[in-house]
């Protein structure tokens, strides 16, 4: 397992212990209220004990079945995930790092993932008809910086040679892609 296998599982967990804590406490707030409502209807509704005992055991008996189906409710949903197939979009880019099965044209399949992980990399035409890599950038200008320090006029003229070819190789490697 690689080390950010290994993050990603953990905070996996975490999130899933996260999880049932919200739960547990929304399921305590739901007894709670129960409670202070059927006490304050003993109190300032008059009714009996016997009939504020039923309507809260009515209460309990319906948060007690939300949580006993609760596990069978996650148990159908995931098994009809798994005969649908869940759907992950890569229009953007993404990596796969689990062996994945894909539909290739003619009904073929292909693999990937296979033995590690695989970068997926979204495709574009250029103005002039070329198909490459999509740039992340999303066509925005990029900004060079170049901090120069000179001490006089005389000194700066001498490193506008050094400064023309730093830029001429950000041009360049720009224009490539890099």
């Amino acid at each position: 397992m690689e080390n950010g296998d290994g993050i990603v599982e953990t905070l996996s967990g975490a999130q899933a212990l996260s999880d049932v804590m919200v739960d547990l406490e929304g399921r305590s707030q739901r007894f709670g209220a129960a409670l202070t409502s059927a006490l304050r209807s003993a109190t300032v509704g008059g009714r009996g004990l016997d009939d504020v005992l039923k309507g809260l055991g009515n209460r309990l008996t319906d948060i007690a079945l939300s949580a006993g189906l609760k596990p069978l409710e996650g148990l159908l949903s995931g098994a009809i995930g798994n005969l649908i197939g869940s759907v992950t979009p890569f229009a953007d880019g993404g990596v796969v790092r689990a062996p994945s099965f894909f539909p290739m044209g003619g009904g073929d399949l292909g693999l990937m993932g296979e033995a590690g992980a695989e970068a997926i990399l979204p495709l574009r035409r250029g103005p002039d008809g070329s198909l490459g890599v999509a740039a992340g950038g999303g066509g925005q200008a990029a900004q060079i910086v170049f901090n120069v320090t000179a001490t006089d006029a005389a000194s700066f003229r001498k490193s506008e040679g050094q400064i023309s070819a730093m830029l001429a190789r950000s041009v360049a490697r720009g224009q490539r892609g890099v």
